[in-house]
């Protein structure tokens, strides 16, 4: 048993309480090392007469690990433990401080769990698990008001610039709300639509305004609540991070300089305000200079920035906040963020854009999510460009399920591309087949999924501006297919709890394999998804307990012989089964 590579922590995502009466403990070994792990746990001030003895399960696995867990429901909310380690010729004892050979007689120097108070729970919001999400950039999904049209507005579908405008707007999406209920689509994420110079709006102007040619906040207001109406949710772009170059306390700056009142609410390195070798004086996003990063921790500026947060939300009634450059934001920023947030709503979703790993903003003070772009790199690593095997591909998802607790993976944003990345189905080259591979991966497993708009009807593009098309309606033009596809993916999730919070188990996953198999369940149901990514059709045999299993996506019947699931599936094909109880 290789010692060194065992690990507990009693915090952070190793020993969290789960809800007000649930702590969930995890430890980490070498894999294929430890066979079995027995948690010793009880309440410190009665010992004796609470201690009990509770097994762990294997959850998950990377390349170089296995991780344990389970649940405790201490019953005066307070734990001390220890675990017993097994293997094929060897058992042990680890305390908080050591290994030992024996069992601890007493918990004086257990790991400890000291109390569940109910308001360090992390909860995010209940409905997010539940929820298919909707991306809109948009300048770019229908103009519904010629009116407010830019200057030198195009023709609708012309080739995407940065610079050029298309007139999309929100009475553009009020005019299709019929197309997104007909999807199936539950929430949506808009990119920014405050007053701003640019097509993207990530320059704001002024954070209090709708942007003028987007409506005004009585239209956006009728949005949201006809999106309401519909059991649609609405999280709306905060970009907190930087401001546009025209956001007046800017303007003052850029007039004044040192003697501008609002000096202190960006992070000027030098005067004059100036751009020298194509790099602001002042701090920005990037090198931008149309982007002048905020200084957050100025007070002015936090009290500001946390009205604007309150007030769309009480407002115009939105869901939540999608924050953009996240990571570069000071955390304790965040944490007031979400107190003033979580008290004009506390259902509010608050979505943090970050790139990496994520569990600093995922401890309930901050985030209750971020942009899942690990899972979307594993997901078209292994279905889209073919960089993993299966093995890898598991191994990836199982490092991610690892490192965060269990209520932030299932509110999870799971995206498989976006206005910030090439189109999906032009990174699969144009093949449906991977395209449709990775997003049954998507809908099929923990957390919220998102599509971006016109992914549903075969829109390609590569890296911006070519991924910001503009929406196609011509339905002559739409692969109707594929959005039949979609809808299925949405049906199946919705009508299926076991695809969005049931336990999740590979069970076939290979060095060079070319394909995987694995589990969702929970107390009601039981699903077996299986993918391929063959070009040839490939024969499944999988050991299973049920003695019968229907094909979620034809109806048809699949038979058990002997214990073993056998069933063909086409090159690049899948299949998704449902257990039949009883």
């Amino acid at each position: 048993m290789l010692l060194e590579a065992i690990y507990h922590h009693p915090k952070q995502h190793w020993a969290y309480a789960y809800d007000k009466d649930t702590i969930h403990i995890r430890i980490r070994t070498k894999r294929d090392d430890v066979h079995q792990i027995t948690l010793l746990a009880g309440d410190k001030y009665d010992w004796e007469k609470t201690k009990m003895y509770l097994p762990l399960r294997k959850w998950t696995s990377d390349s170089m690990f296995d991780y344990f867990t389970c649940e405790v429901k201490p019953p005066y909310h307070r734990l001390r433990y220890a675990f017993h380690l097994e293997s094929d010729n060897e058992s042990i004892w680890m305390d908080e401080n050591e290994f030992l050979e024996e069992e601890p007689e007493t918990p004086d120097r257990m790991f400890e769990f000291p109390y569940i108070n109910p308001v360090d729970v992390f909860t995010p919001p209940a409905w997010v698990k539940d929820a298919v999400f909707y991306q809109i950039f948009p300048e770019r999904f229908a103009n519904g008001d010629p009116s407010n049209d830019p200057e030198g507005v195009l023709p609708w579908g012309g080739k995407p610039e940065r610079d050029n405008f298309f007139g999309g707007d929100l009475q553009g999406v009020i005019d299709h709300l019929d197309y997104l209920s007909e999807l199936g689509i539950t929430a949506i994420y808009f990119t920014p639509v405050f007053e701003a110079t640019t097509n993207h709006k990530y320059d704001t102007e002024d954070y209090l305004r709708v942007d003028r040619h987007f409506g005004d906040a009585d239209t956006l207001k009728k949005l949201v609540n006809l999106c309401h109406e519909r059991g649609i949710r609405v999280l709306l772009d905060a970009v907190f991070n930087h401001s546009g170059r025209t956001f007046k306390p800017f303007v003052d700056l850029l007039e004044n300089g040192e003697n501008s009142k609002y000096k202190d609410w960006f992070h000027v390195r030098k005067f004059p305000i100036d751009v020298e070798d194509g790099i602001p004086t002042y701090e920005t996003f990037s090198f931008e200079p149309l982007m002048p990063k905020l200084n957050t921790e100025n007070p002015e500026v936090k009290e500001y920035l946390l009205k604007v947060a309150e007030y769309w939300i009480k407002e115009v009634g939105t869901d939540g906040w999608r924050l953009d450059v996240a990571n570069e934001v000071d955390h304790q920023f965040w944490r007031e963020f979400r107190s003033t947030v979580k008290k004009a709503n506390p259902e509010a979703y608050i979505l943090g854009e970050v790139w990496n790993e994520s569990s600093p903003w995922l401890q309930g003070d901050q985030f209750d999510a971020s942009m899942n772009y690990p899972f979307t790199n594993a997901v078209n690593d292994f279905f889209v460009i073919d960089k993993m095997d299966a093995y890898q591909f598991a191994n990836s998802i199982g490092r991610q399920l690892s490192r965060y607790q269990l209520q932030a993976s299932e509110v999870a944003f799971n995206l498989l591309d976006s206005h910030d990345t090439a189109r999906l189905l032009t990174l699969c080259n144009g093949d449906k087949r991977k395209m449709k591979l990775a997003a049954l991966f998507q809908f099929t497993y923990l957390g919220a999924p998102c599509i971006y708009y016109g992914d549903e009807i075969g829109m390609d593009g590569e890296f911006d501006p070519d991924c910001r098309k503009c929406m196609e309606w011509d339905e002559k033009k739409q692969d109707r297919e594929l959005f039949s596809f979609y809808q299925k993916l949405i049906h199946l999730r919705l009508n299926h709890a076991a695809l969005r919070t049931g336990e999740i188990q590979f069970i076939e996953a290979e060095p060079q394999g070319k394909r995987i198999v694995f589990e969702r369940k929970n107390d009601k149901e039981d699903i077996l998804v299986l993918m391929s990514k063959s070009e040839e059709p490939e024969q499944f045999n999988v050991s299973v307990k049920s003695d019968k299993y229907i094909d979620l996506f034809s109806g048809m019947e699949q038979p058990v012989n002997n214990g073993e699931l056998s069933i063909v599936v086409p090159a690049y094909g899948y299949a998704v089964l449902q257990a039949v109880k009883g």
